[in-house]
């Protein structure tokens, strides 16, 4: 499980986003208000942007410690601003180890991703099936044994077949939604430039104002203007607004 959120907007610090608020993610890492299935998410955290003026490729930082015992994150936090963003704090799902290369957000190409929940029997076969189910170059870019960076394999892998992003994600959520009836399967997808969500399984909020917009697990502080998620939609968001449909039912 984790807490995890994605910005589009003016540029602004990292830290303002991540950091800074009352129930920043930073805070939702000891303590989260709406989580359903752990009490902390201290076993990593990453936080991913964009830099369009240097590459199309977005820079991640990671690390496998909890957010509060990293004491360098907040010195280059508050000096790197961008337009983009998308962050999580992790609460490893056993038997999933506690080791770096697991800690989203996920990267590939233009691409982040967090998965906030599992994928049920991925210990017990179920990662071997789906992992063999993806073409050769998908399959070599899974760097660790978590199956967000699976499922993130799973999402490419719908891409060339014409999908769109939130096409993709529905696609891929709906499936494994049929032999996961008890696991969360709650994802962020940006490219810098649209953020897809689902809420499925766990909660999800979206705060929209002109220019900007803020997905996130749970709200950032008290302002007006956040709106839960109903459970089983999607959620496709840019600067411009947002739009909540729901989930495809399961194939």
């Amino acid at each position: 499980m984790c807490r995890h959120l994605a910005y589009l907007g003016p540029p602004t610090t990292l830290a303002s986003v991540v950091l800074d608020p009352p129930h920043s993610l930073e805070r939702q890492a000891f303590a989260p208000k709406e989580q359903r299935h752990s009490p902390v998410n201290a076993d990593g955290f990453g936080v991913g942007w964009w830099v369009p003026a240097v590459r199309a490729e977005p820079a991640v930082y990671r690390n496998d410690t909890p957010i509060w015992a990293d004491r360098s994150f907040p010195s280059i936090a508050g000096v790197i601003s961008a337009s983009a963003m998308v962050a999580a704090v992790r609460s490893a799902t056993p038997p999933n180890p506690v080791e770096v290369s697991g800690v989203a957000p996920f990267a590939h190409e233009q691409w982040l991703f967090s998965l906030n929940g599992w994928i049920d029997g991925v210990w017990e076969g179920r990662g071997t099936e789906l992992r063999r189910s993806l073409p050769p170059g998908l399959d070599a870019r899974i760097r660790s044994a978590s199956d967000g960076d699976l499922m993130f394999s799973l999402v490419l892998a719908a891409l060339p077949t014409g999908a769109d992003l939130a096409d993709a994600v529905g696609r891929v959520v709906a499936s494994l939604a049929v032999e996961n009836r008890k696991g969360p399967l709650n994802v962020l997808l940006s490219d810098g430039h649209s953020i897809i969500a689902t809420a499925a399984g766990n909660s999800l909020h979206i705060r929209s104002s002109p220019g900007s917009v803020i997905v996130a697990s749970e709200p950032l502080d008290e302002r007006s203007g956040w709106m839960p998620v109903p459970d089983h939609s999607l959620v496709v968001a840019t600067v411009d607004g947002a739009t909540i449909t729901a989930l495809s039912s399961p194939p």
